[in-house]
């Protein structure tokens, strides 16, 4: 299948330090000014670092845009886990001029679509969540995360969480 990826416009670079998973396909590359790659895969995006190229997984990819020749990512980081469901934070937002995009922005575009199952807003009057159930790469089923609004109560959206773990755990109750 290298061969299909290569022909697609997704080949790897030759010289790509990080280390793909087994049964993780290339879907899209793009150069980033400054150096390294977007490289978009199966499981995640891989974007550059300063100890070399690591992945995000589909699922912590929060926000993904596209203008001006700038593709602007914001990812998730897990702060905690009530029951089952993992609660999340946004990183600040990360920029890459990508002087040749190729494939790379429709395909993470679609991919981060892809991995959204529901979502569902919930305001408590100081603030809100967003409760989103998410598939996860590689894995069968999906994750529920929540995503409180920056100033929310954490402690008011975990025991919020807290009941919908509970339900998730005992649906027939």
């Amino acid at each position: 299948m290298g061969w299909l990826n290569r022909l697609m416009g997704g080949g790897l670079p030759a010289d790509f330090p990080g280390e793909l998973a087994p049964g993780e396909n290339v879907i899209a590359v793009a150069g980033v000014e400054g150096g390294g790659e977007l490289v978009v895969t199966s499981l995640g995006l891989w974007v550059p670092s300063e100890g070399g190229p690591r992945r995000v997984f589909w699922h912590l990819v929060a926000k993904a845009a596209w203008g001006e020749g700038v593709f602007e990512l914001t990812e998730s980081e897990e702060t905690g886990k009530v029951g089952a469901v993992m609660v999340v934070v946004d990183r600040p937002p990360v920029r890459f001029r990508l002087p040749a995009p190729g494939k790379v922005p429709p395909q993470v575009r679609l991919r981060v679509d892809g991995s959204v199952r529901s979502r569902h807003r919930h305001d408590f009057g100081t603030g809100g969540a967003w409760f989103v159930q998410r598939k996860v790469p590689g894995r069968d089923g999906t994750v529920l995360q929540v995503r409180p609004d920056p100033g929310t109560d954490p402690a008011l959206v975990e025991a919020i969480a807290g009941e919908v773990a509970e339900k998730l755990a005992n649906p027939g109750e």
